[in-house]
């Protein structure tokens, strides 16, 4: 309920500058009244629905016993600290996308026609696989360092991508666009942020799901007392 919530709250904000500029573009009240229809008339009871069947199933067993009192985590180097492995897990998986980026980006703002959707999906599974492998291979030096907490870090990890991202965005708008006027500038930095904003979920998501499914792989193999 928050990745919608977000995304139509920027949205309905971006319209209110539309529709103060007397722009053809903006979205009719009665199309937003719609989206709301089906917010909270599909995808919520959706969500609950989903939620129910969720703590129904049964719990989720660990191959492991995990002890009742944390284990003190050794003091850490500067490369299995968590920020330094959070900017880095990003790198390899941005430079899986960024020439297709630019072209989707001359497509969204230079009027180009996008033709490459073959392409495009080849880097899609590209990146899918490189952001597992750069969160596996930090995720296992962490462990390697003997530091457990992985979760967040996994997902911050590749989530990262999404800051490249970003900083890449603004590179093509400063160069490539002439964009003077503050209502446009403004819908093309909030257009941005919800793009920005749904890639960190994608890339956090892979990056999570493919440590989790590491994790407990390698712990139902290794026996641990």
């Amino acid at each position: 309920m928050v990745c919608p919530g977000v995304v139509f709250s920027l949205f309905f904000i971006m319209n209110l500058v539309l529709w103060g500029k007397g722009s053809s573009a903006a979205v009719p009240f009665s199309t937003l009244v719609a989206l709301l229809a089906l917010w909270f008339g599909v995808s919520v009871p959706l969500t609950f629905i989903g939620a129910y069947f969720g703590f129904r199933k049964r719990i989720l067993e660990h191959p492991v016993r995990t002890n009742q009192i944390p284990r003190q985590i050794p003091e850490q180097s500067l490369y299995t600290q968590p920020v330094p492995g959070i900017v880095m897990g990003g790198v390899l998986p941005f430079g899986c996308i960024f020439i297709q980026l630019f072209f989707i980006l001359n497509s969204l703002w230079s009027s180009q026609m996008y033709y490459m959707f073959g392409f495009l999906f080849l880097v899609f599974v590209i990146l899918v696989i490189t952001c597992s492998e750069t969160t596996i291979l930090l995720c296992y030096f962490h462990l390697c360092a003997e530091d457990y907490h992985w979760w967040w870090r996994a997902f911050l990890s590749s989530g990262s991508t999404a800051g490249y991202l970003f900083i890449y965005c603004c590179h093509y708008f400063v160069t490539k666009l002439n964009i003077d006027d503050a209502a446009s500038t403004f819908l093309y930095f909030g257009y941005t942020f919800i793009m920005v904003f749904l890639f960190f979920l994608l890339t956090g998501t892979i990056g999570f799901m493919a440590c989790f499914w590491f994790v407990r792989k390698i712990y139902s193999v290794v026996k641990v007392d």
